[in-house]
């Protein structure tokens, strides 16, 4: 796709960066650029230095941490017309990436480099606002994840998943281990779960996937 296709296709996600004008967004138009994840691919490593602000034009990536023991954590995913948090944050103070990030399904991005994010936030009030307004709006979705892990039961977290997941005949395209990640529990206790929701019929278990079979008796969990 020409870089003009793909310039159209980035302010038709974000149209808020037509809010800066002038020099600065041509500034903008001119130093963008677009890389391509495919799925699994890493977008950053633990410890990595963060060279570009990212936009996610289309596509998922999952950002997590690992513990010592393998045990991943789902911090938050990026989709379309969403931004990395923690990017930002390594930006703005001039840190490193303190998680990993991966796509998990082939993502469009949209790069600014760290040179230019930075005379951007300097020189353009509006620009500054765009990227405040987005970093605060997604410092409270974190804080929201927090406040669920540490005040919501396993079982709550994992009813409430399967229910956001599923798409509209009921299904869940995920494995244990995914569900494991997205509810920060192990493996073994969504597997448990699991197996008595599908003893009771809530539930059906097949391979790599779920189907709901009782909606309501999940939502029960989630009050």
């Amino acid at each position: 796709m020409p870089d003009s296709q793909r310039l159209d296709q980035w302010f038709e996600t974000f149209p808020v960066l037509k809010s800066v004008s002038g020099a600065h967004l041509q500034l903008l138009r001119g130093i963008a650029q677009f890389p391509t994840l495919d799925a699994g691919f890493v977008a950053y490593r633990q410890d990595a230095e963060c060279p570009n602000y990212l936009m996610c034009i289309e596509g998922l990536t999952r950002v997590f941490k690992m513990s010592d023991t393998g045990k991943e954590i789902l911090l938050y995913r990026v989709r379309d017309g969403g931004t990395c948090i923690l990017t930002t944050q390594c930006l703005l103070t001039g840190g490193n990436f303190p998680a990993e990030s991966i796509a998990e399904k082939r993502t469009q991005l949209a790069a600014i480099p760290a040179g230019a994010f930075r005379q951007l936030m300097q020189e353009s009030a509006a620009f500054r606002q765009v990227v405040l307004d987005d970093y605060t709006s997604l410092l409270g979705q974190m804080i929201g994840m927090v406040d669920e892990l540490a005040f919501t039961s396993f079982e709550q977290r994992l009813a409430r998943r399967i229910l956001l997941d599923a798409d509209a005949e009921g299904i869940v395209a995920k494995t244990h281990q995914q569900l494991a990640s997205d509810t920060g529990s192990a493996r073994e206790s969504v597997t448990r779960a699991l197996g008595e929701w599908e003893r009771r019929s809530w539930i059906e278990l097949e391979r790599g996937k779920i189907a709901i079979r009782d909606r309501a008796a999940l939502a029960t969990l989630t009050a």
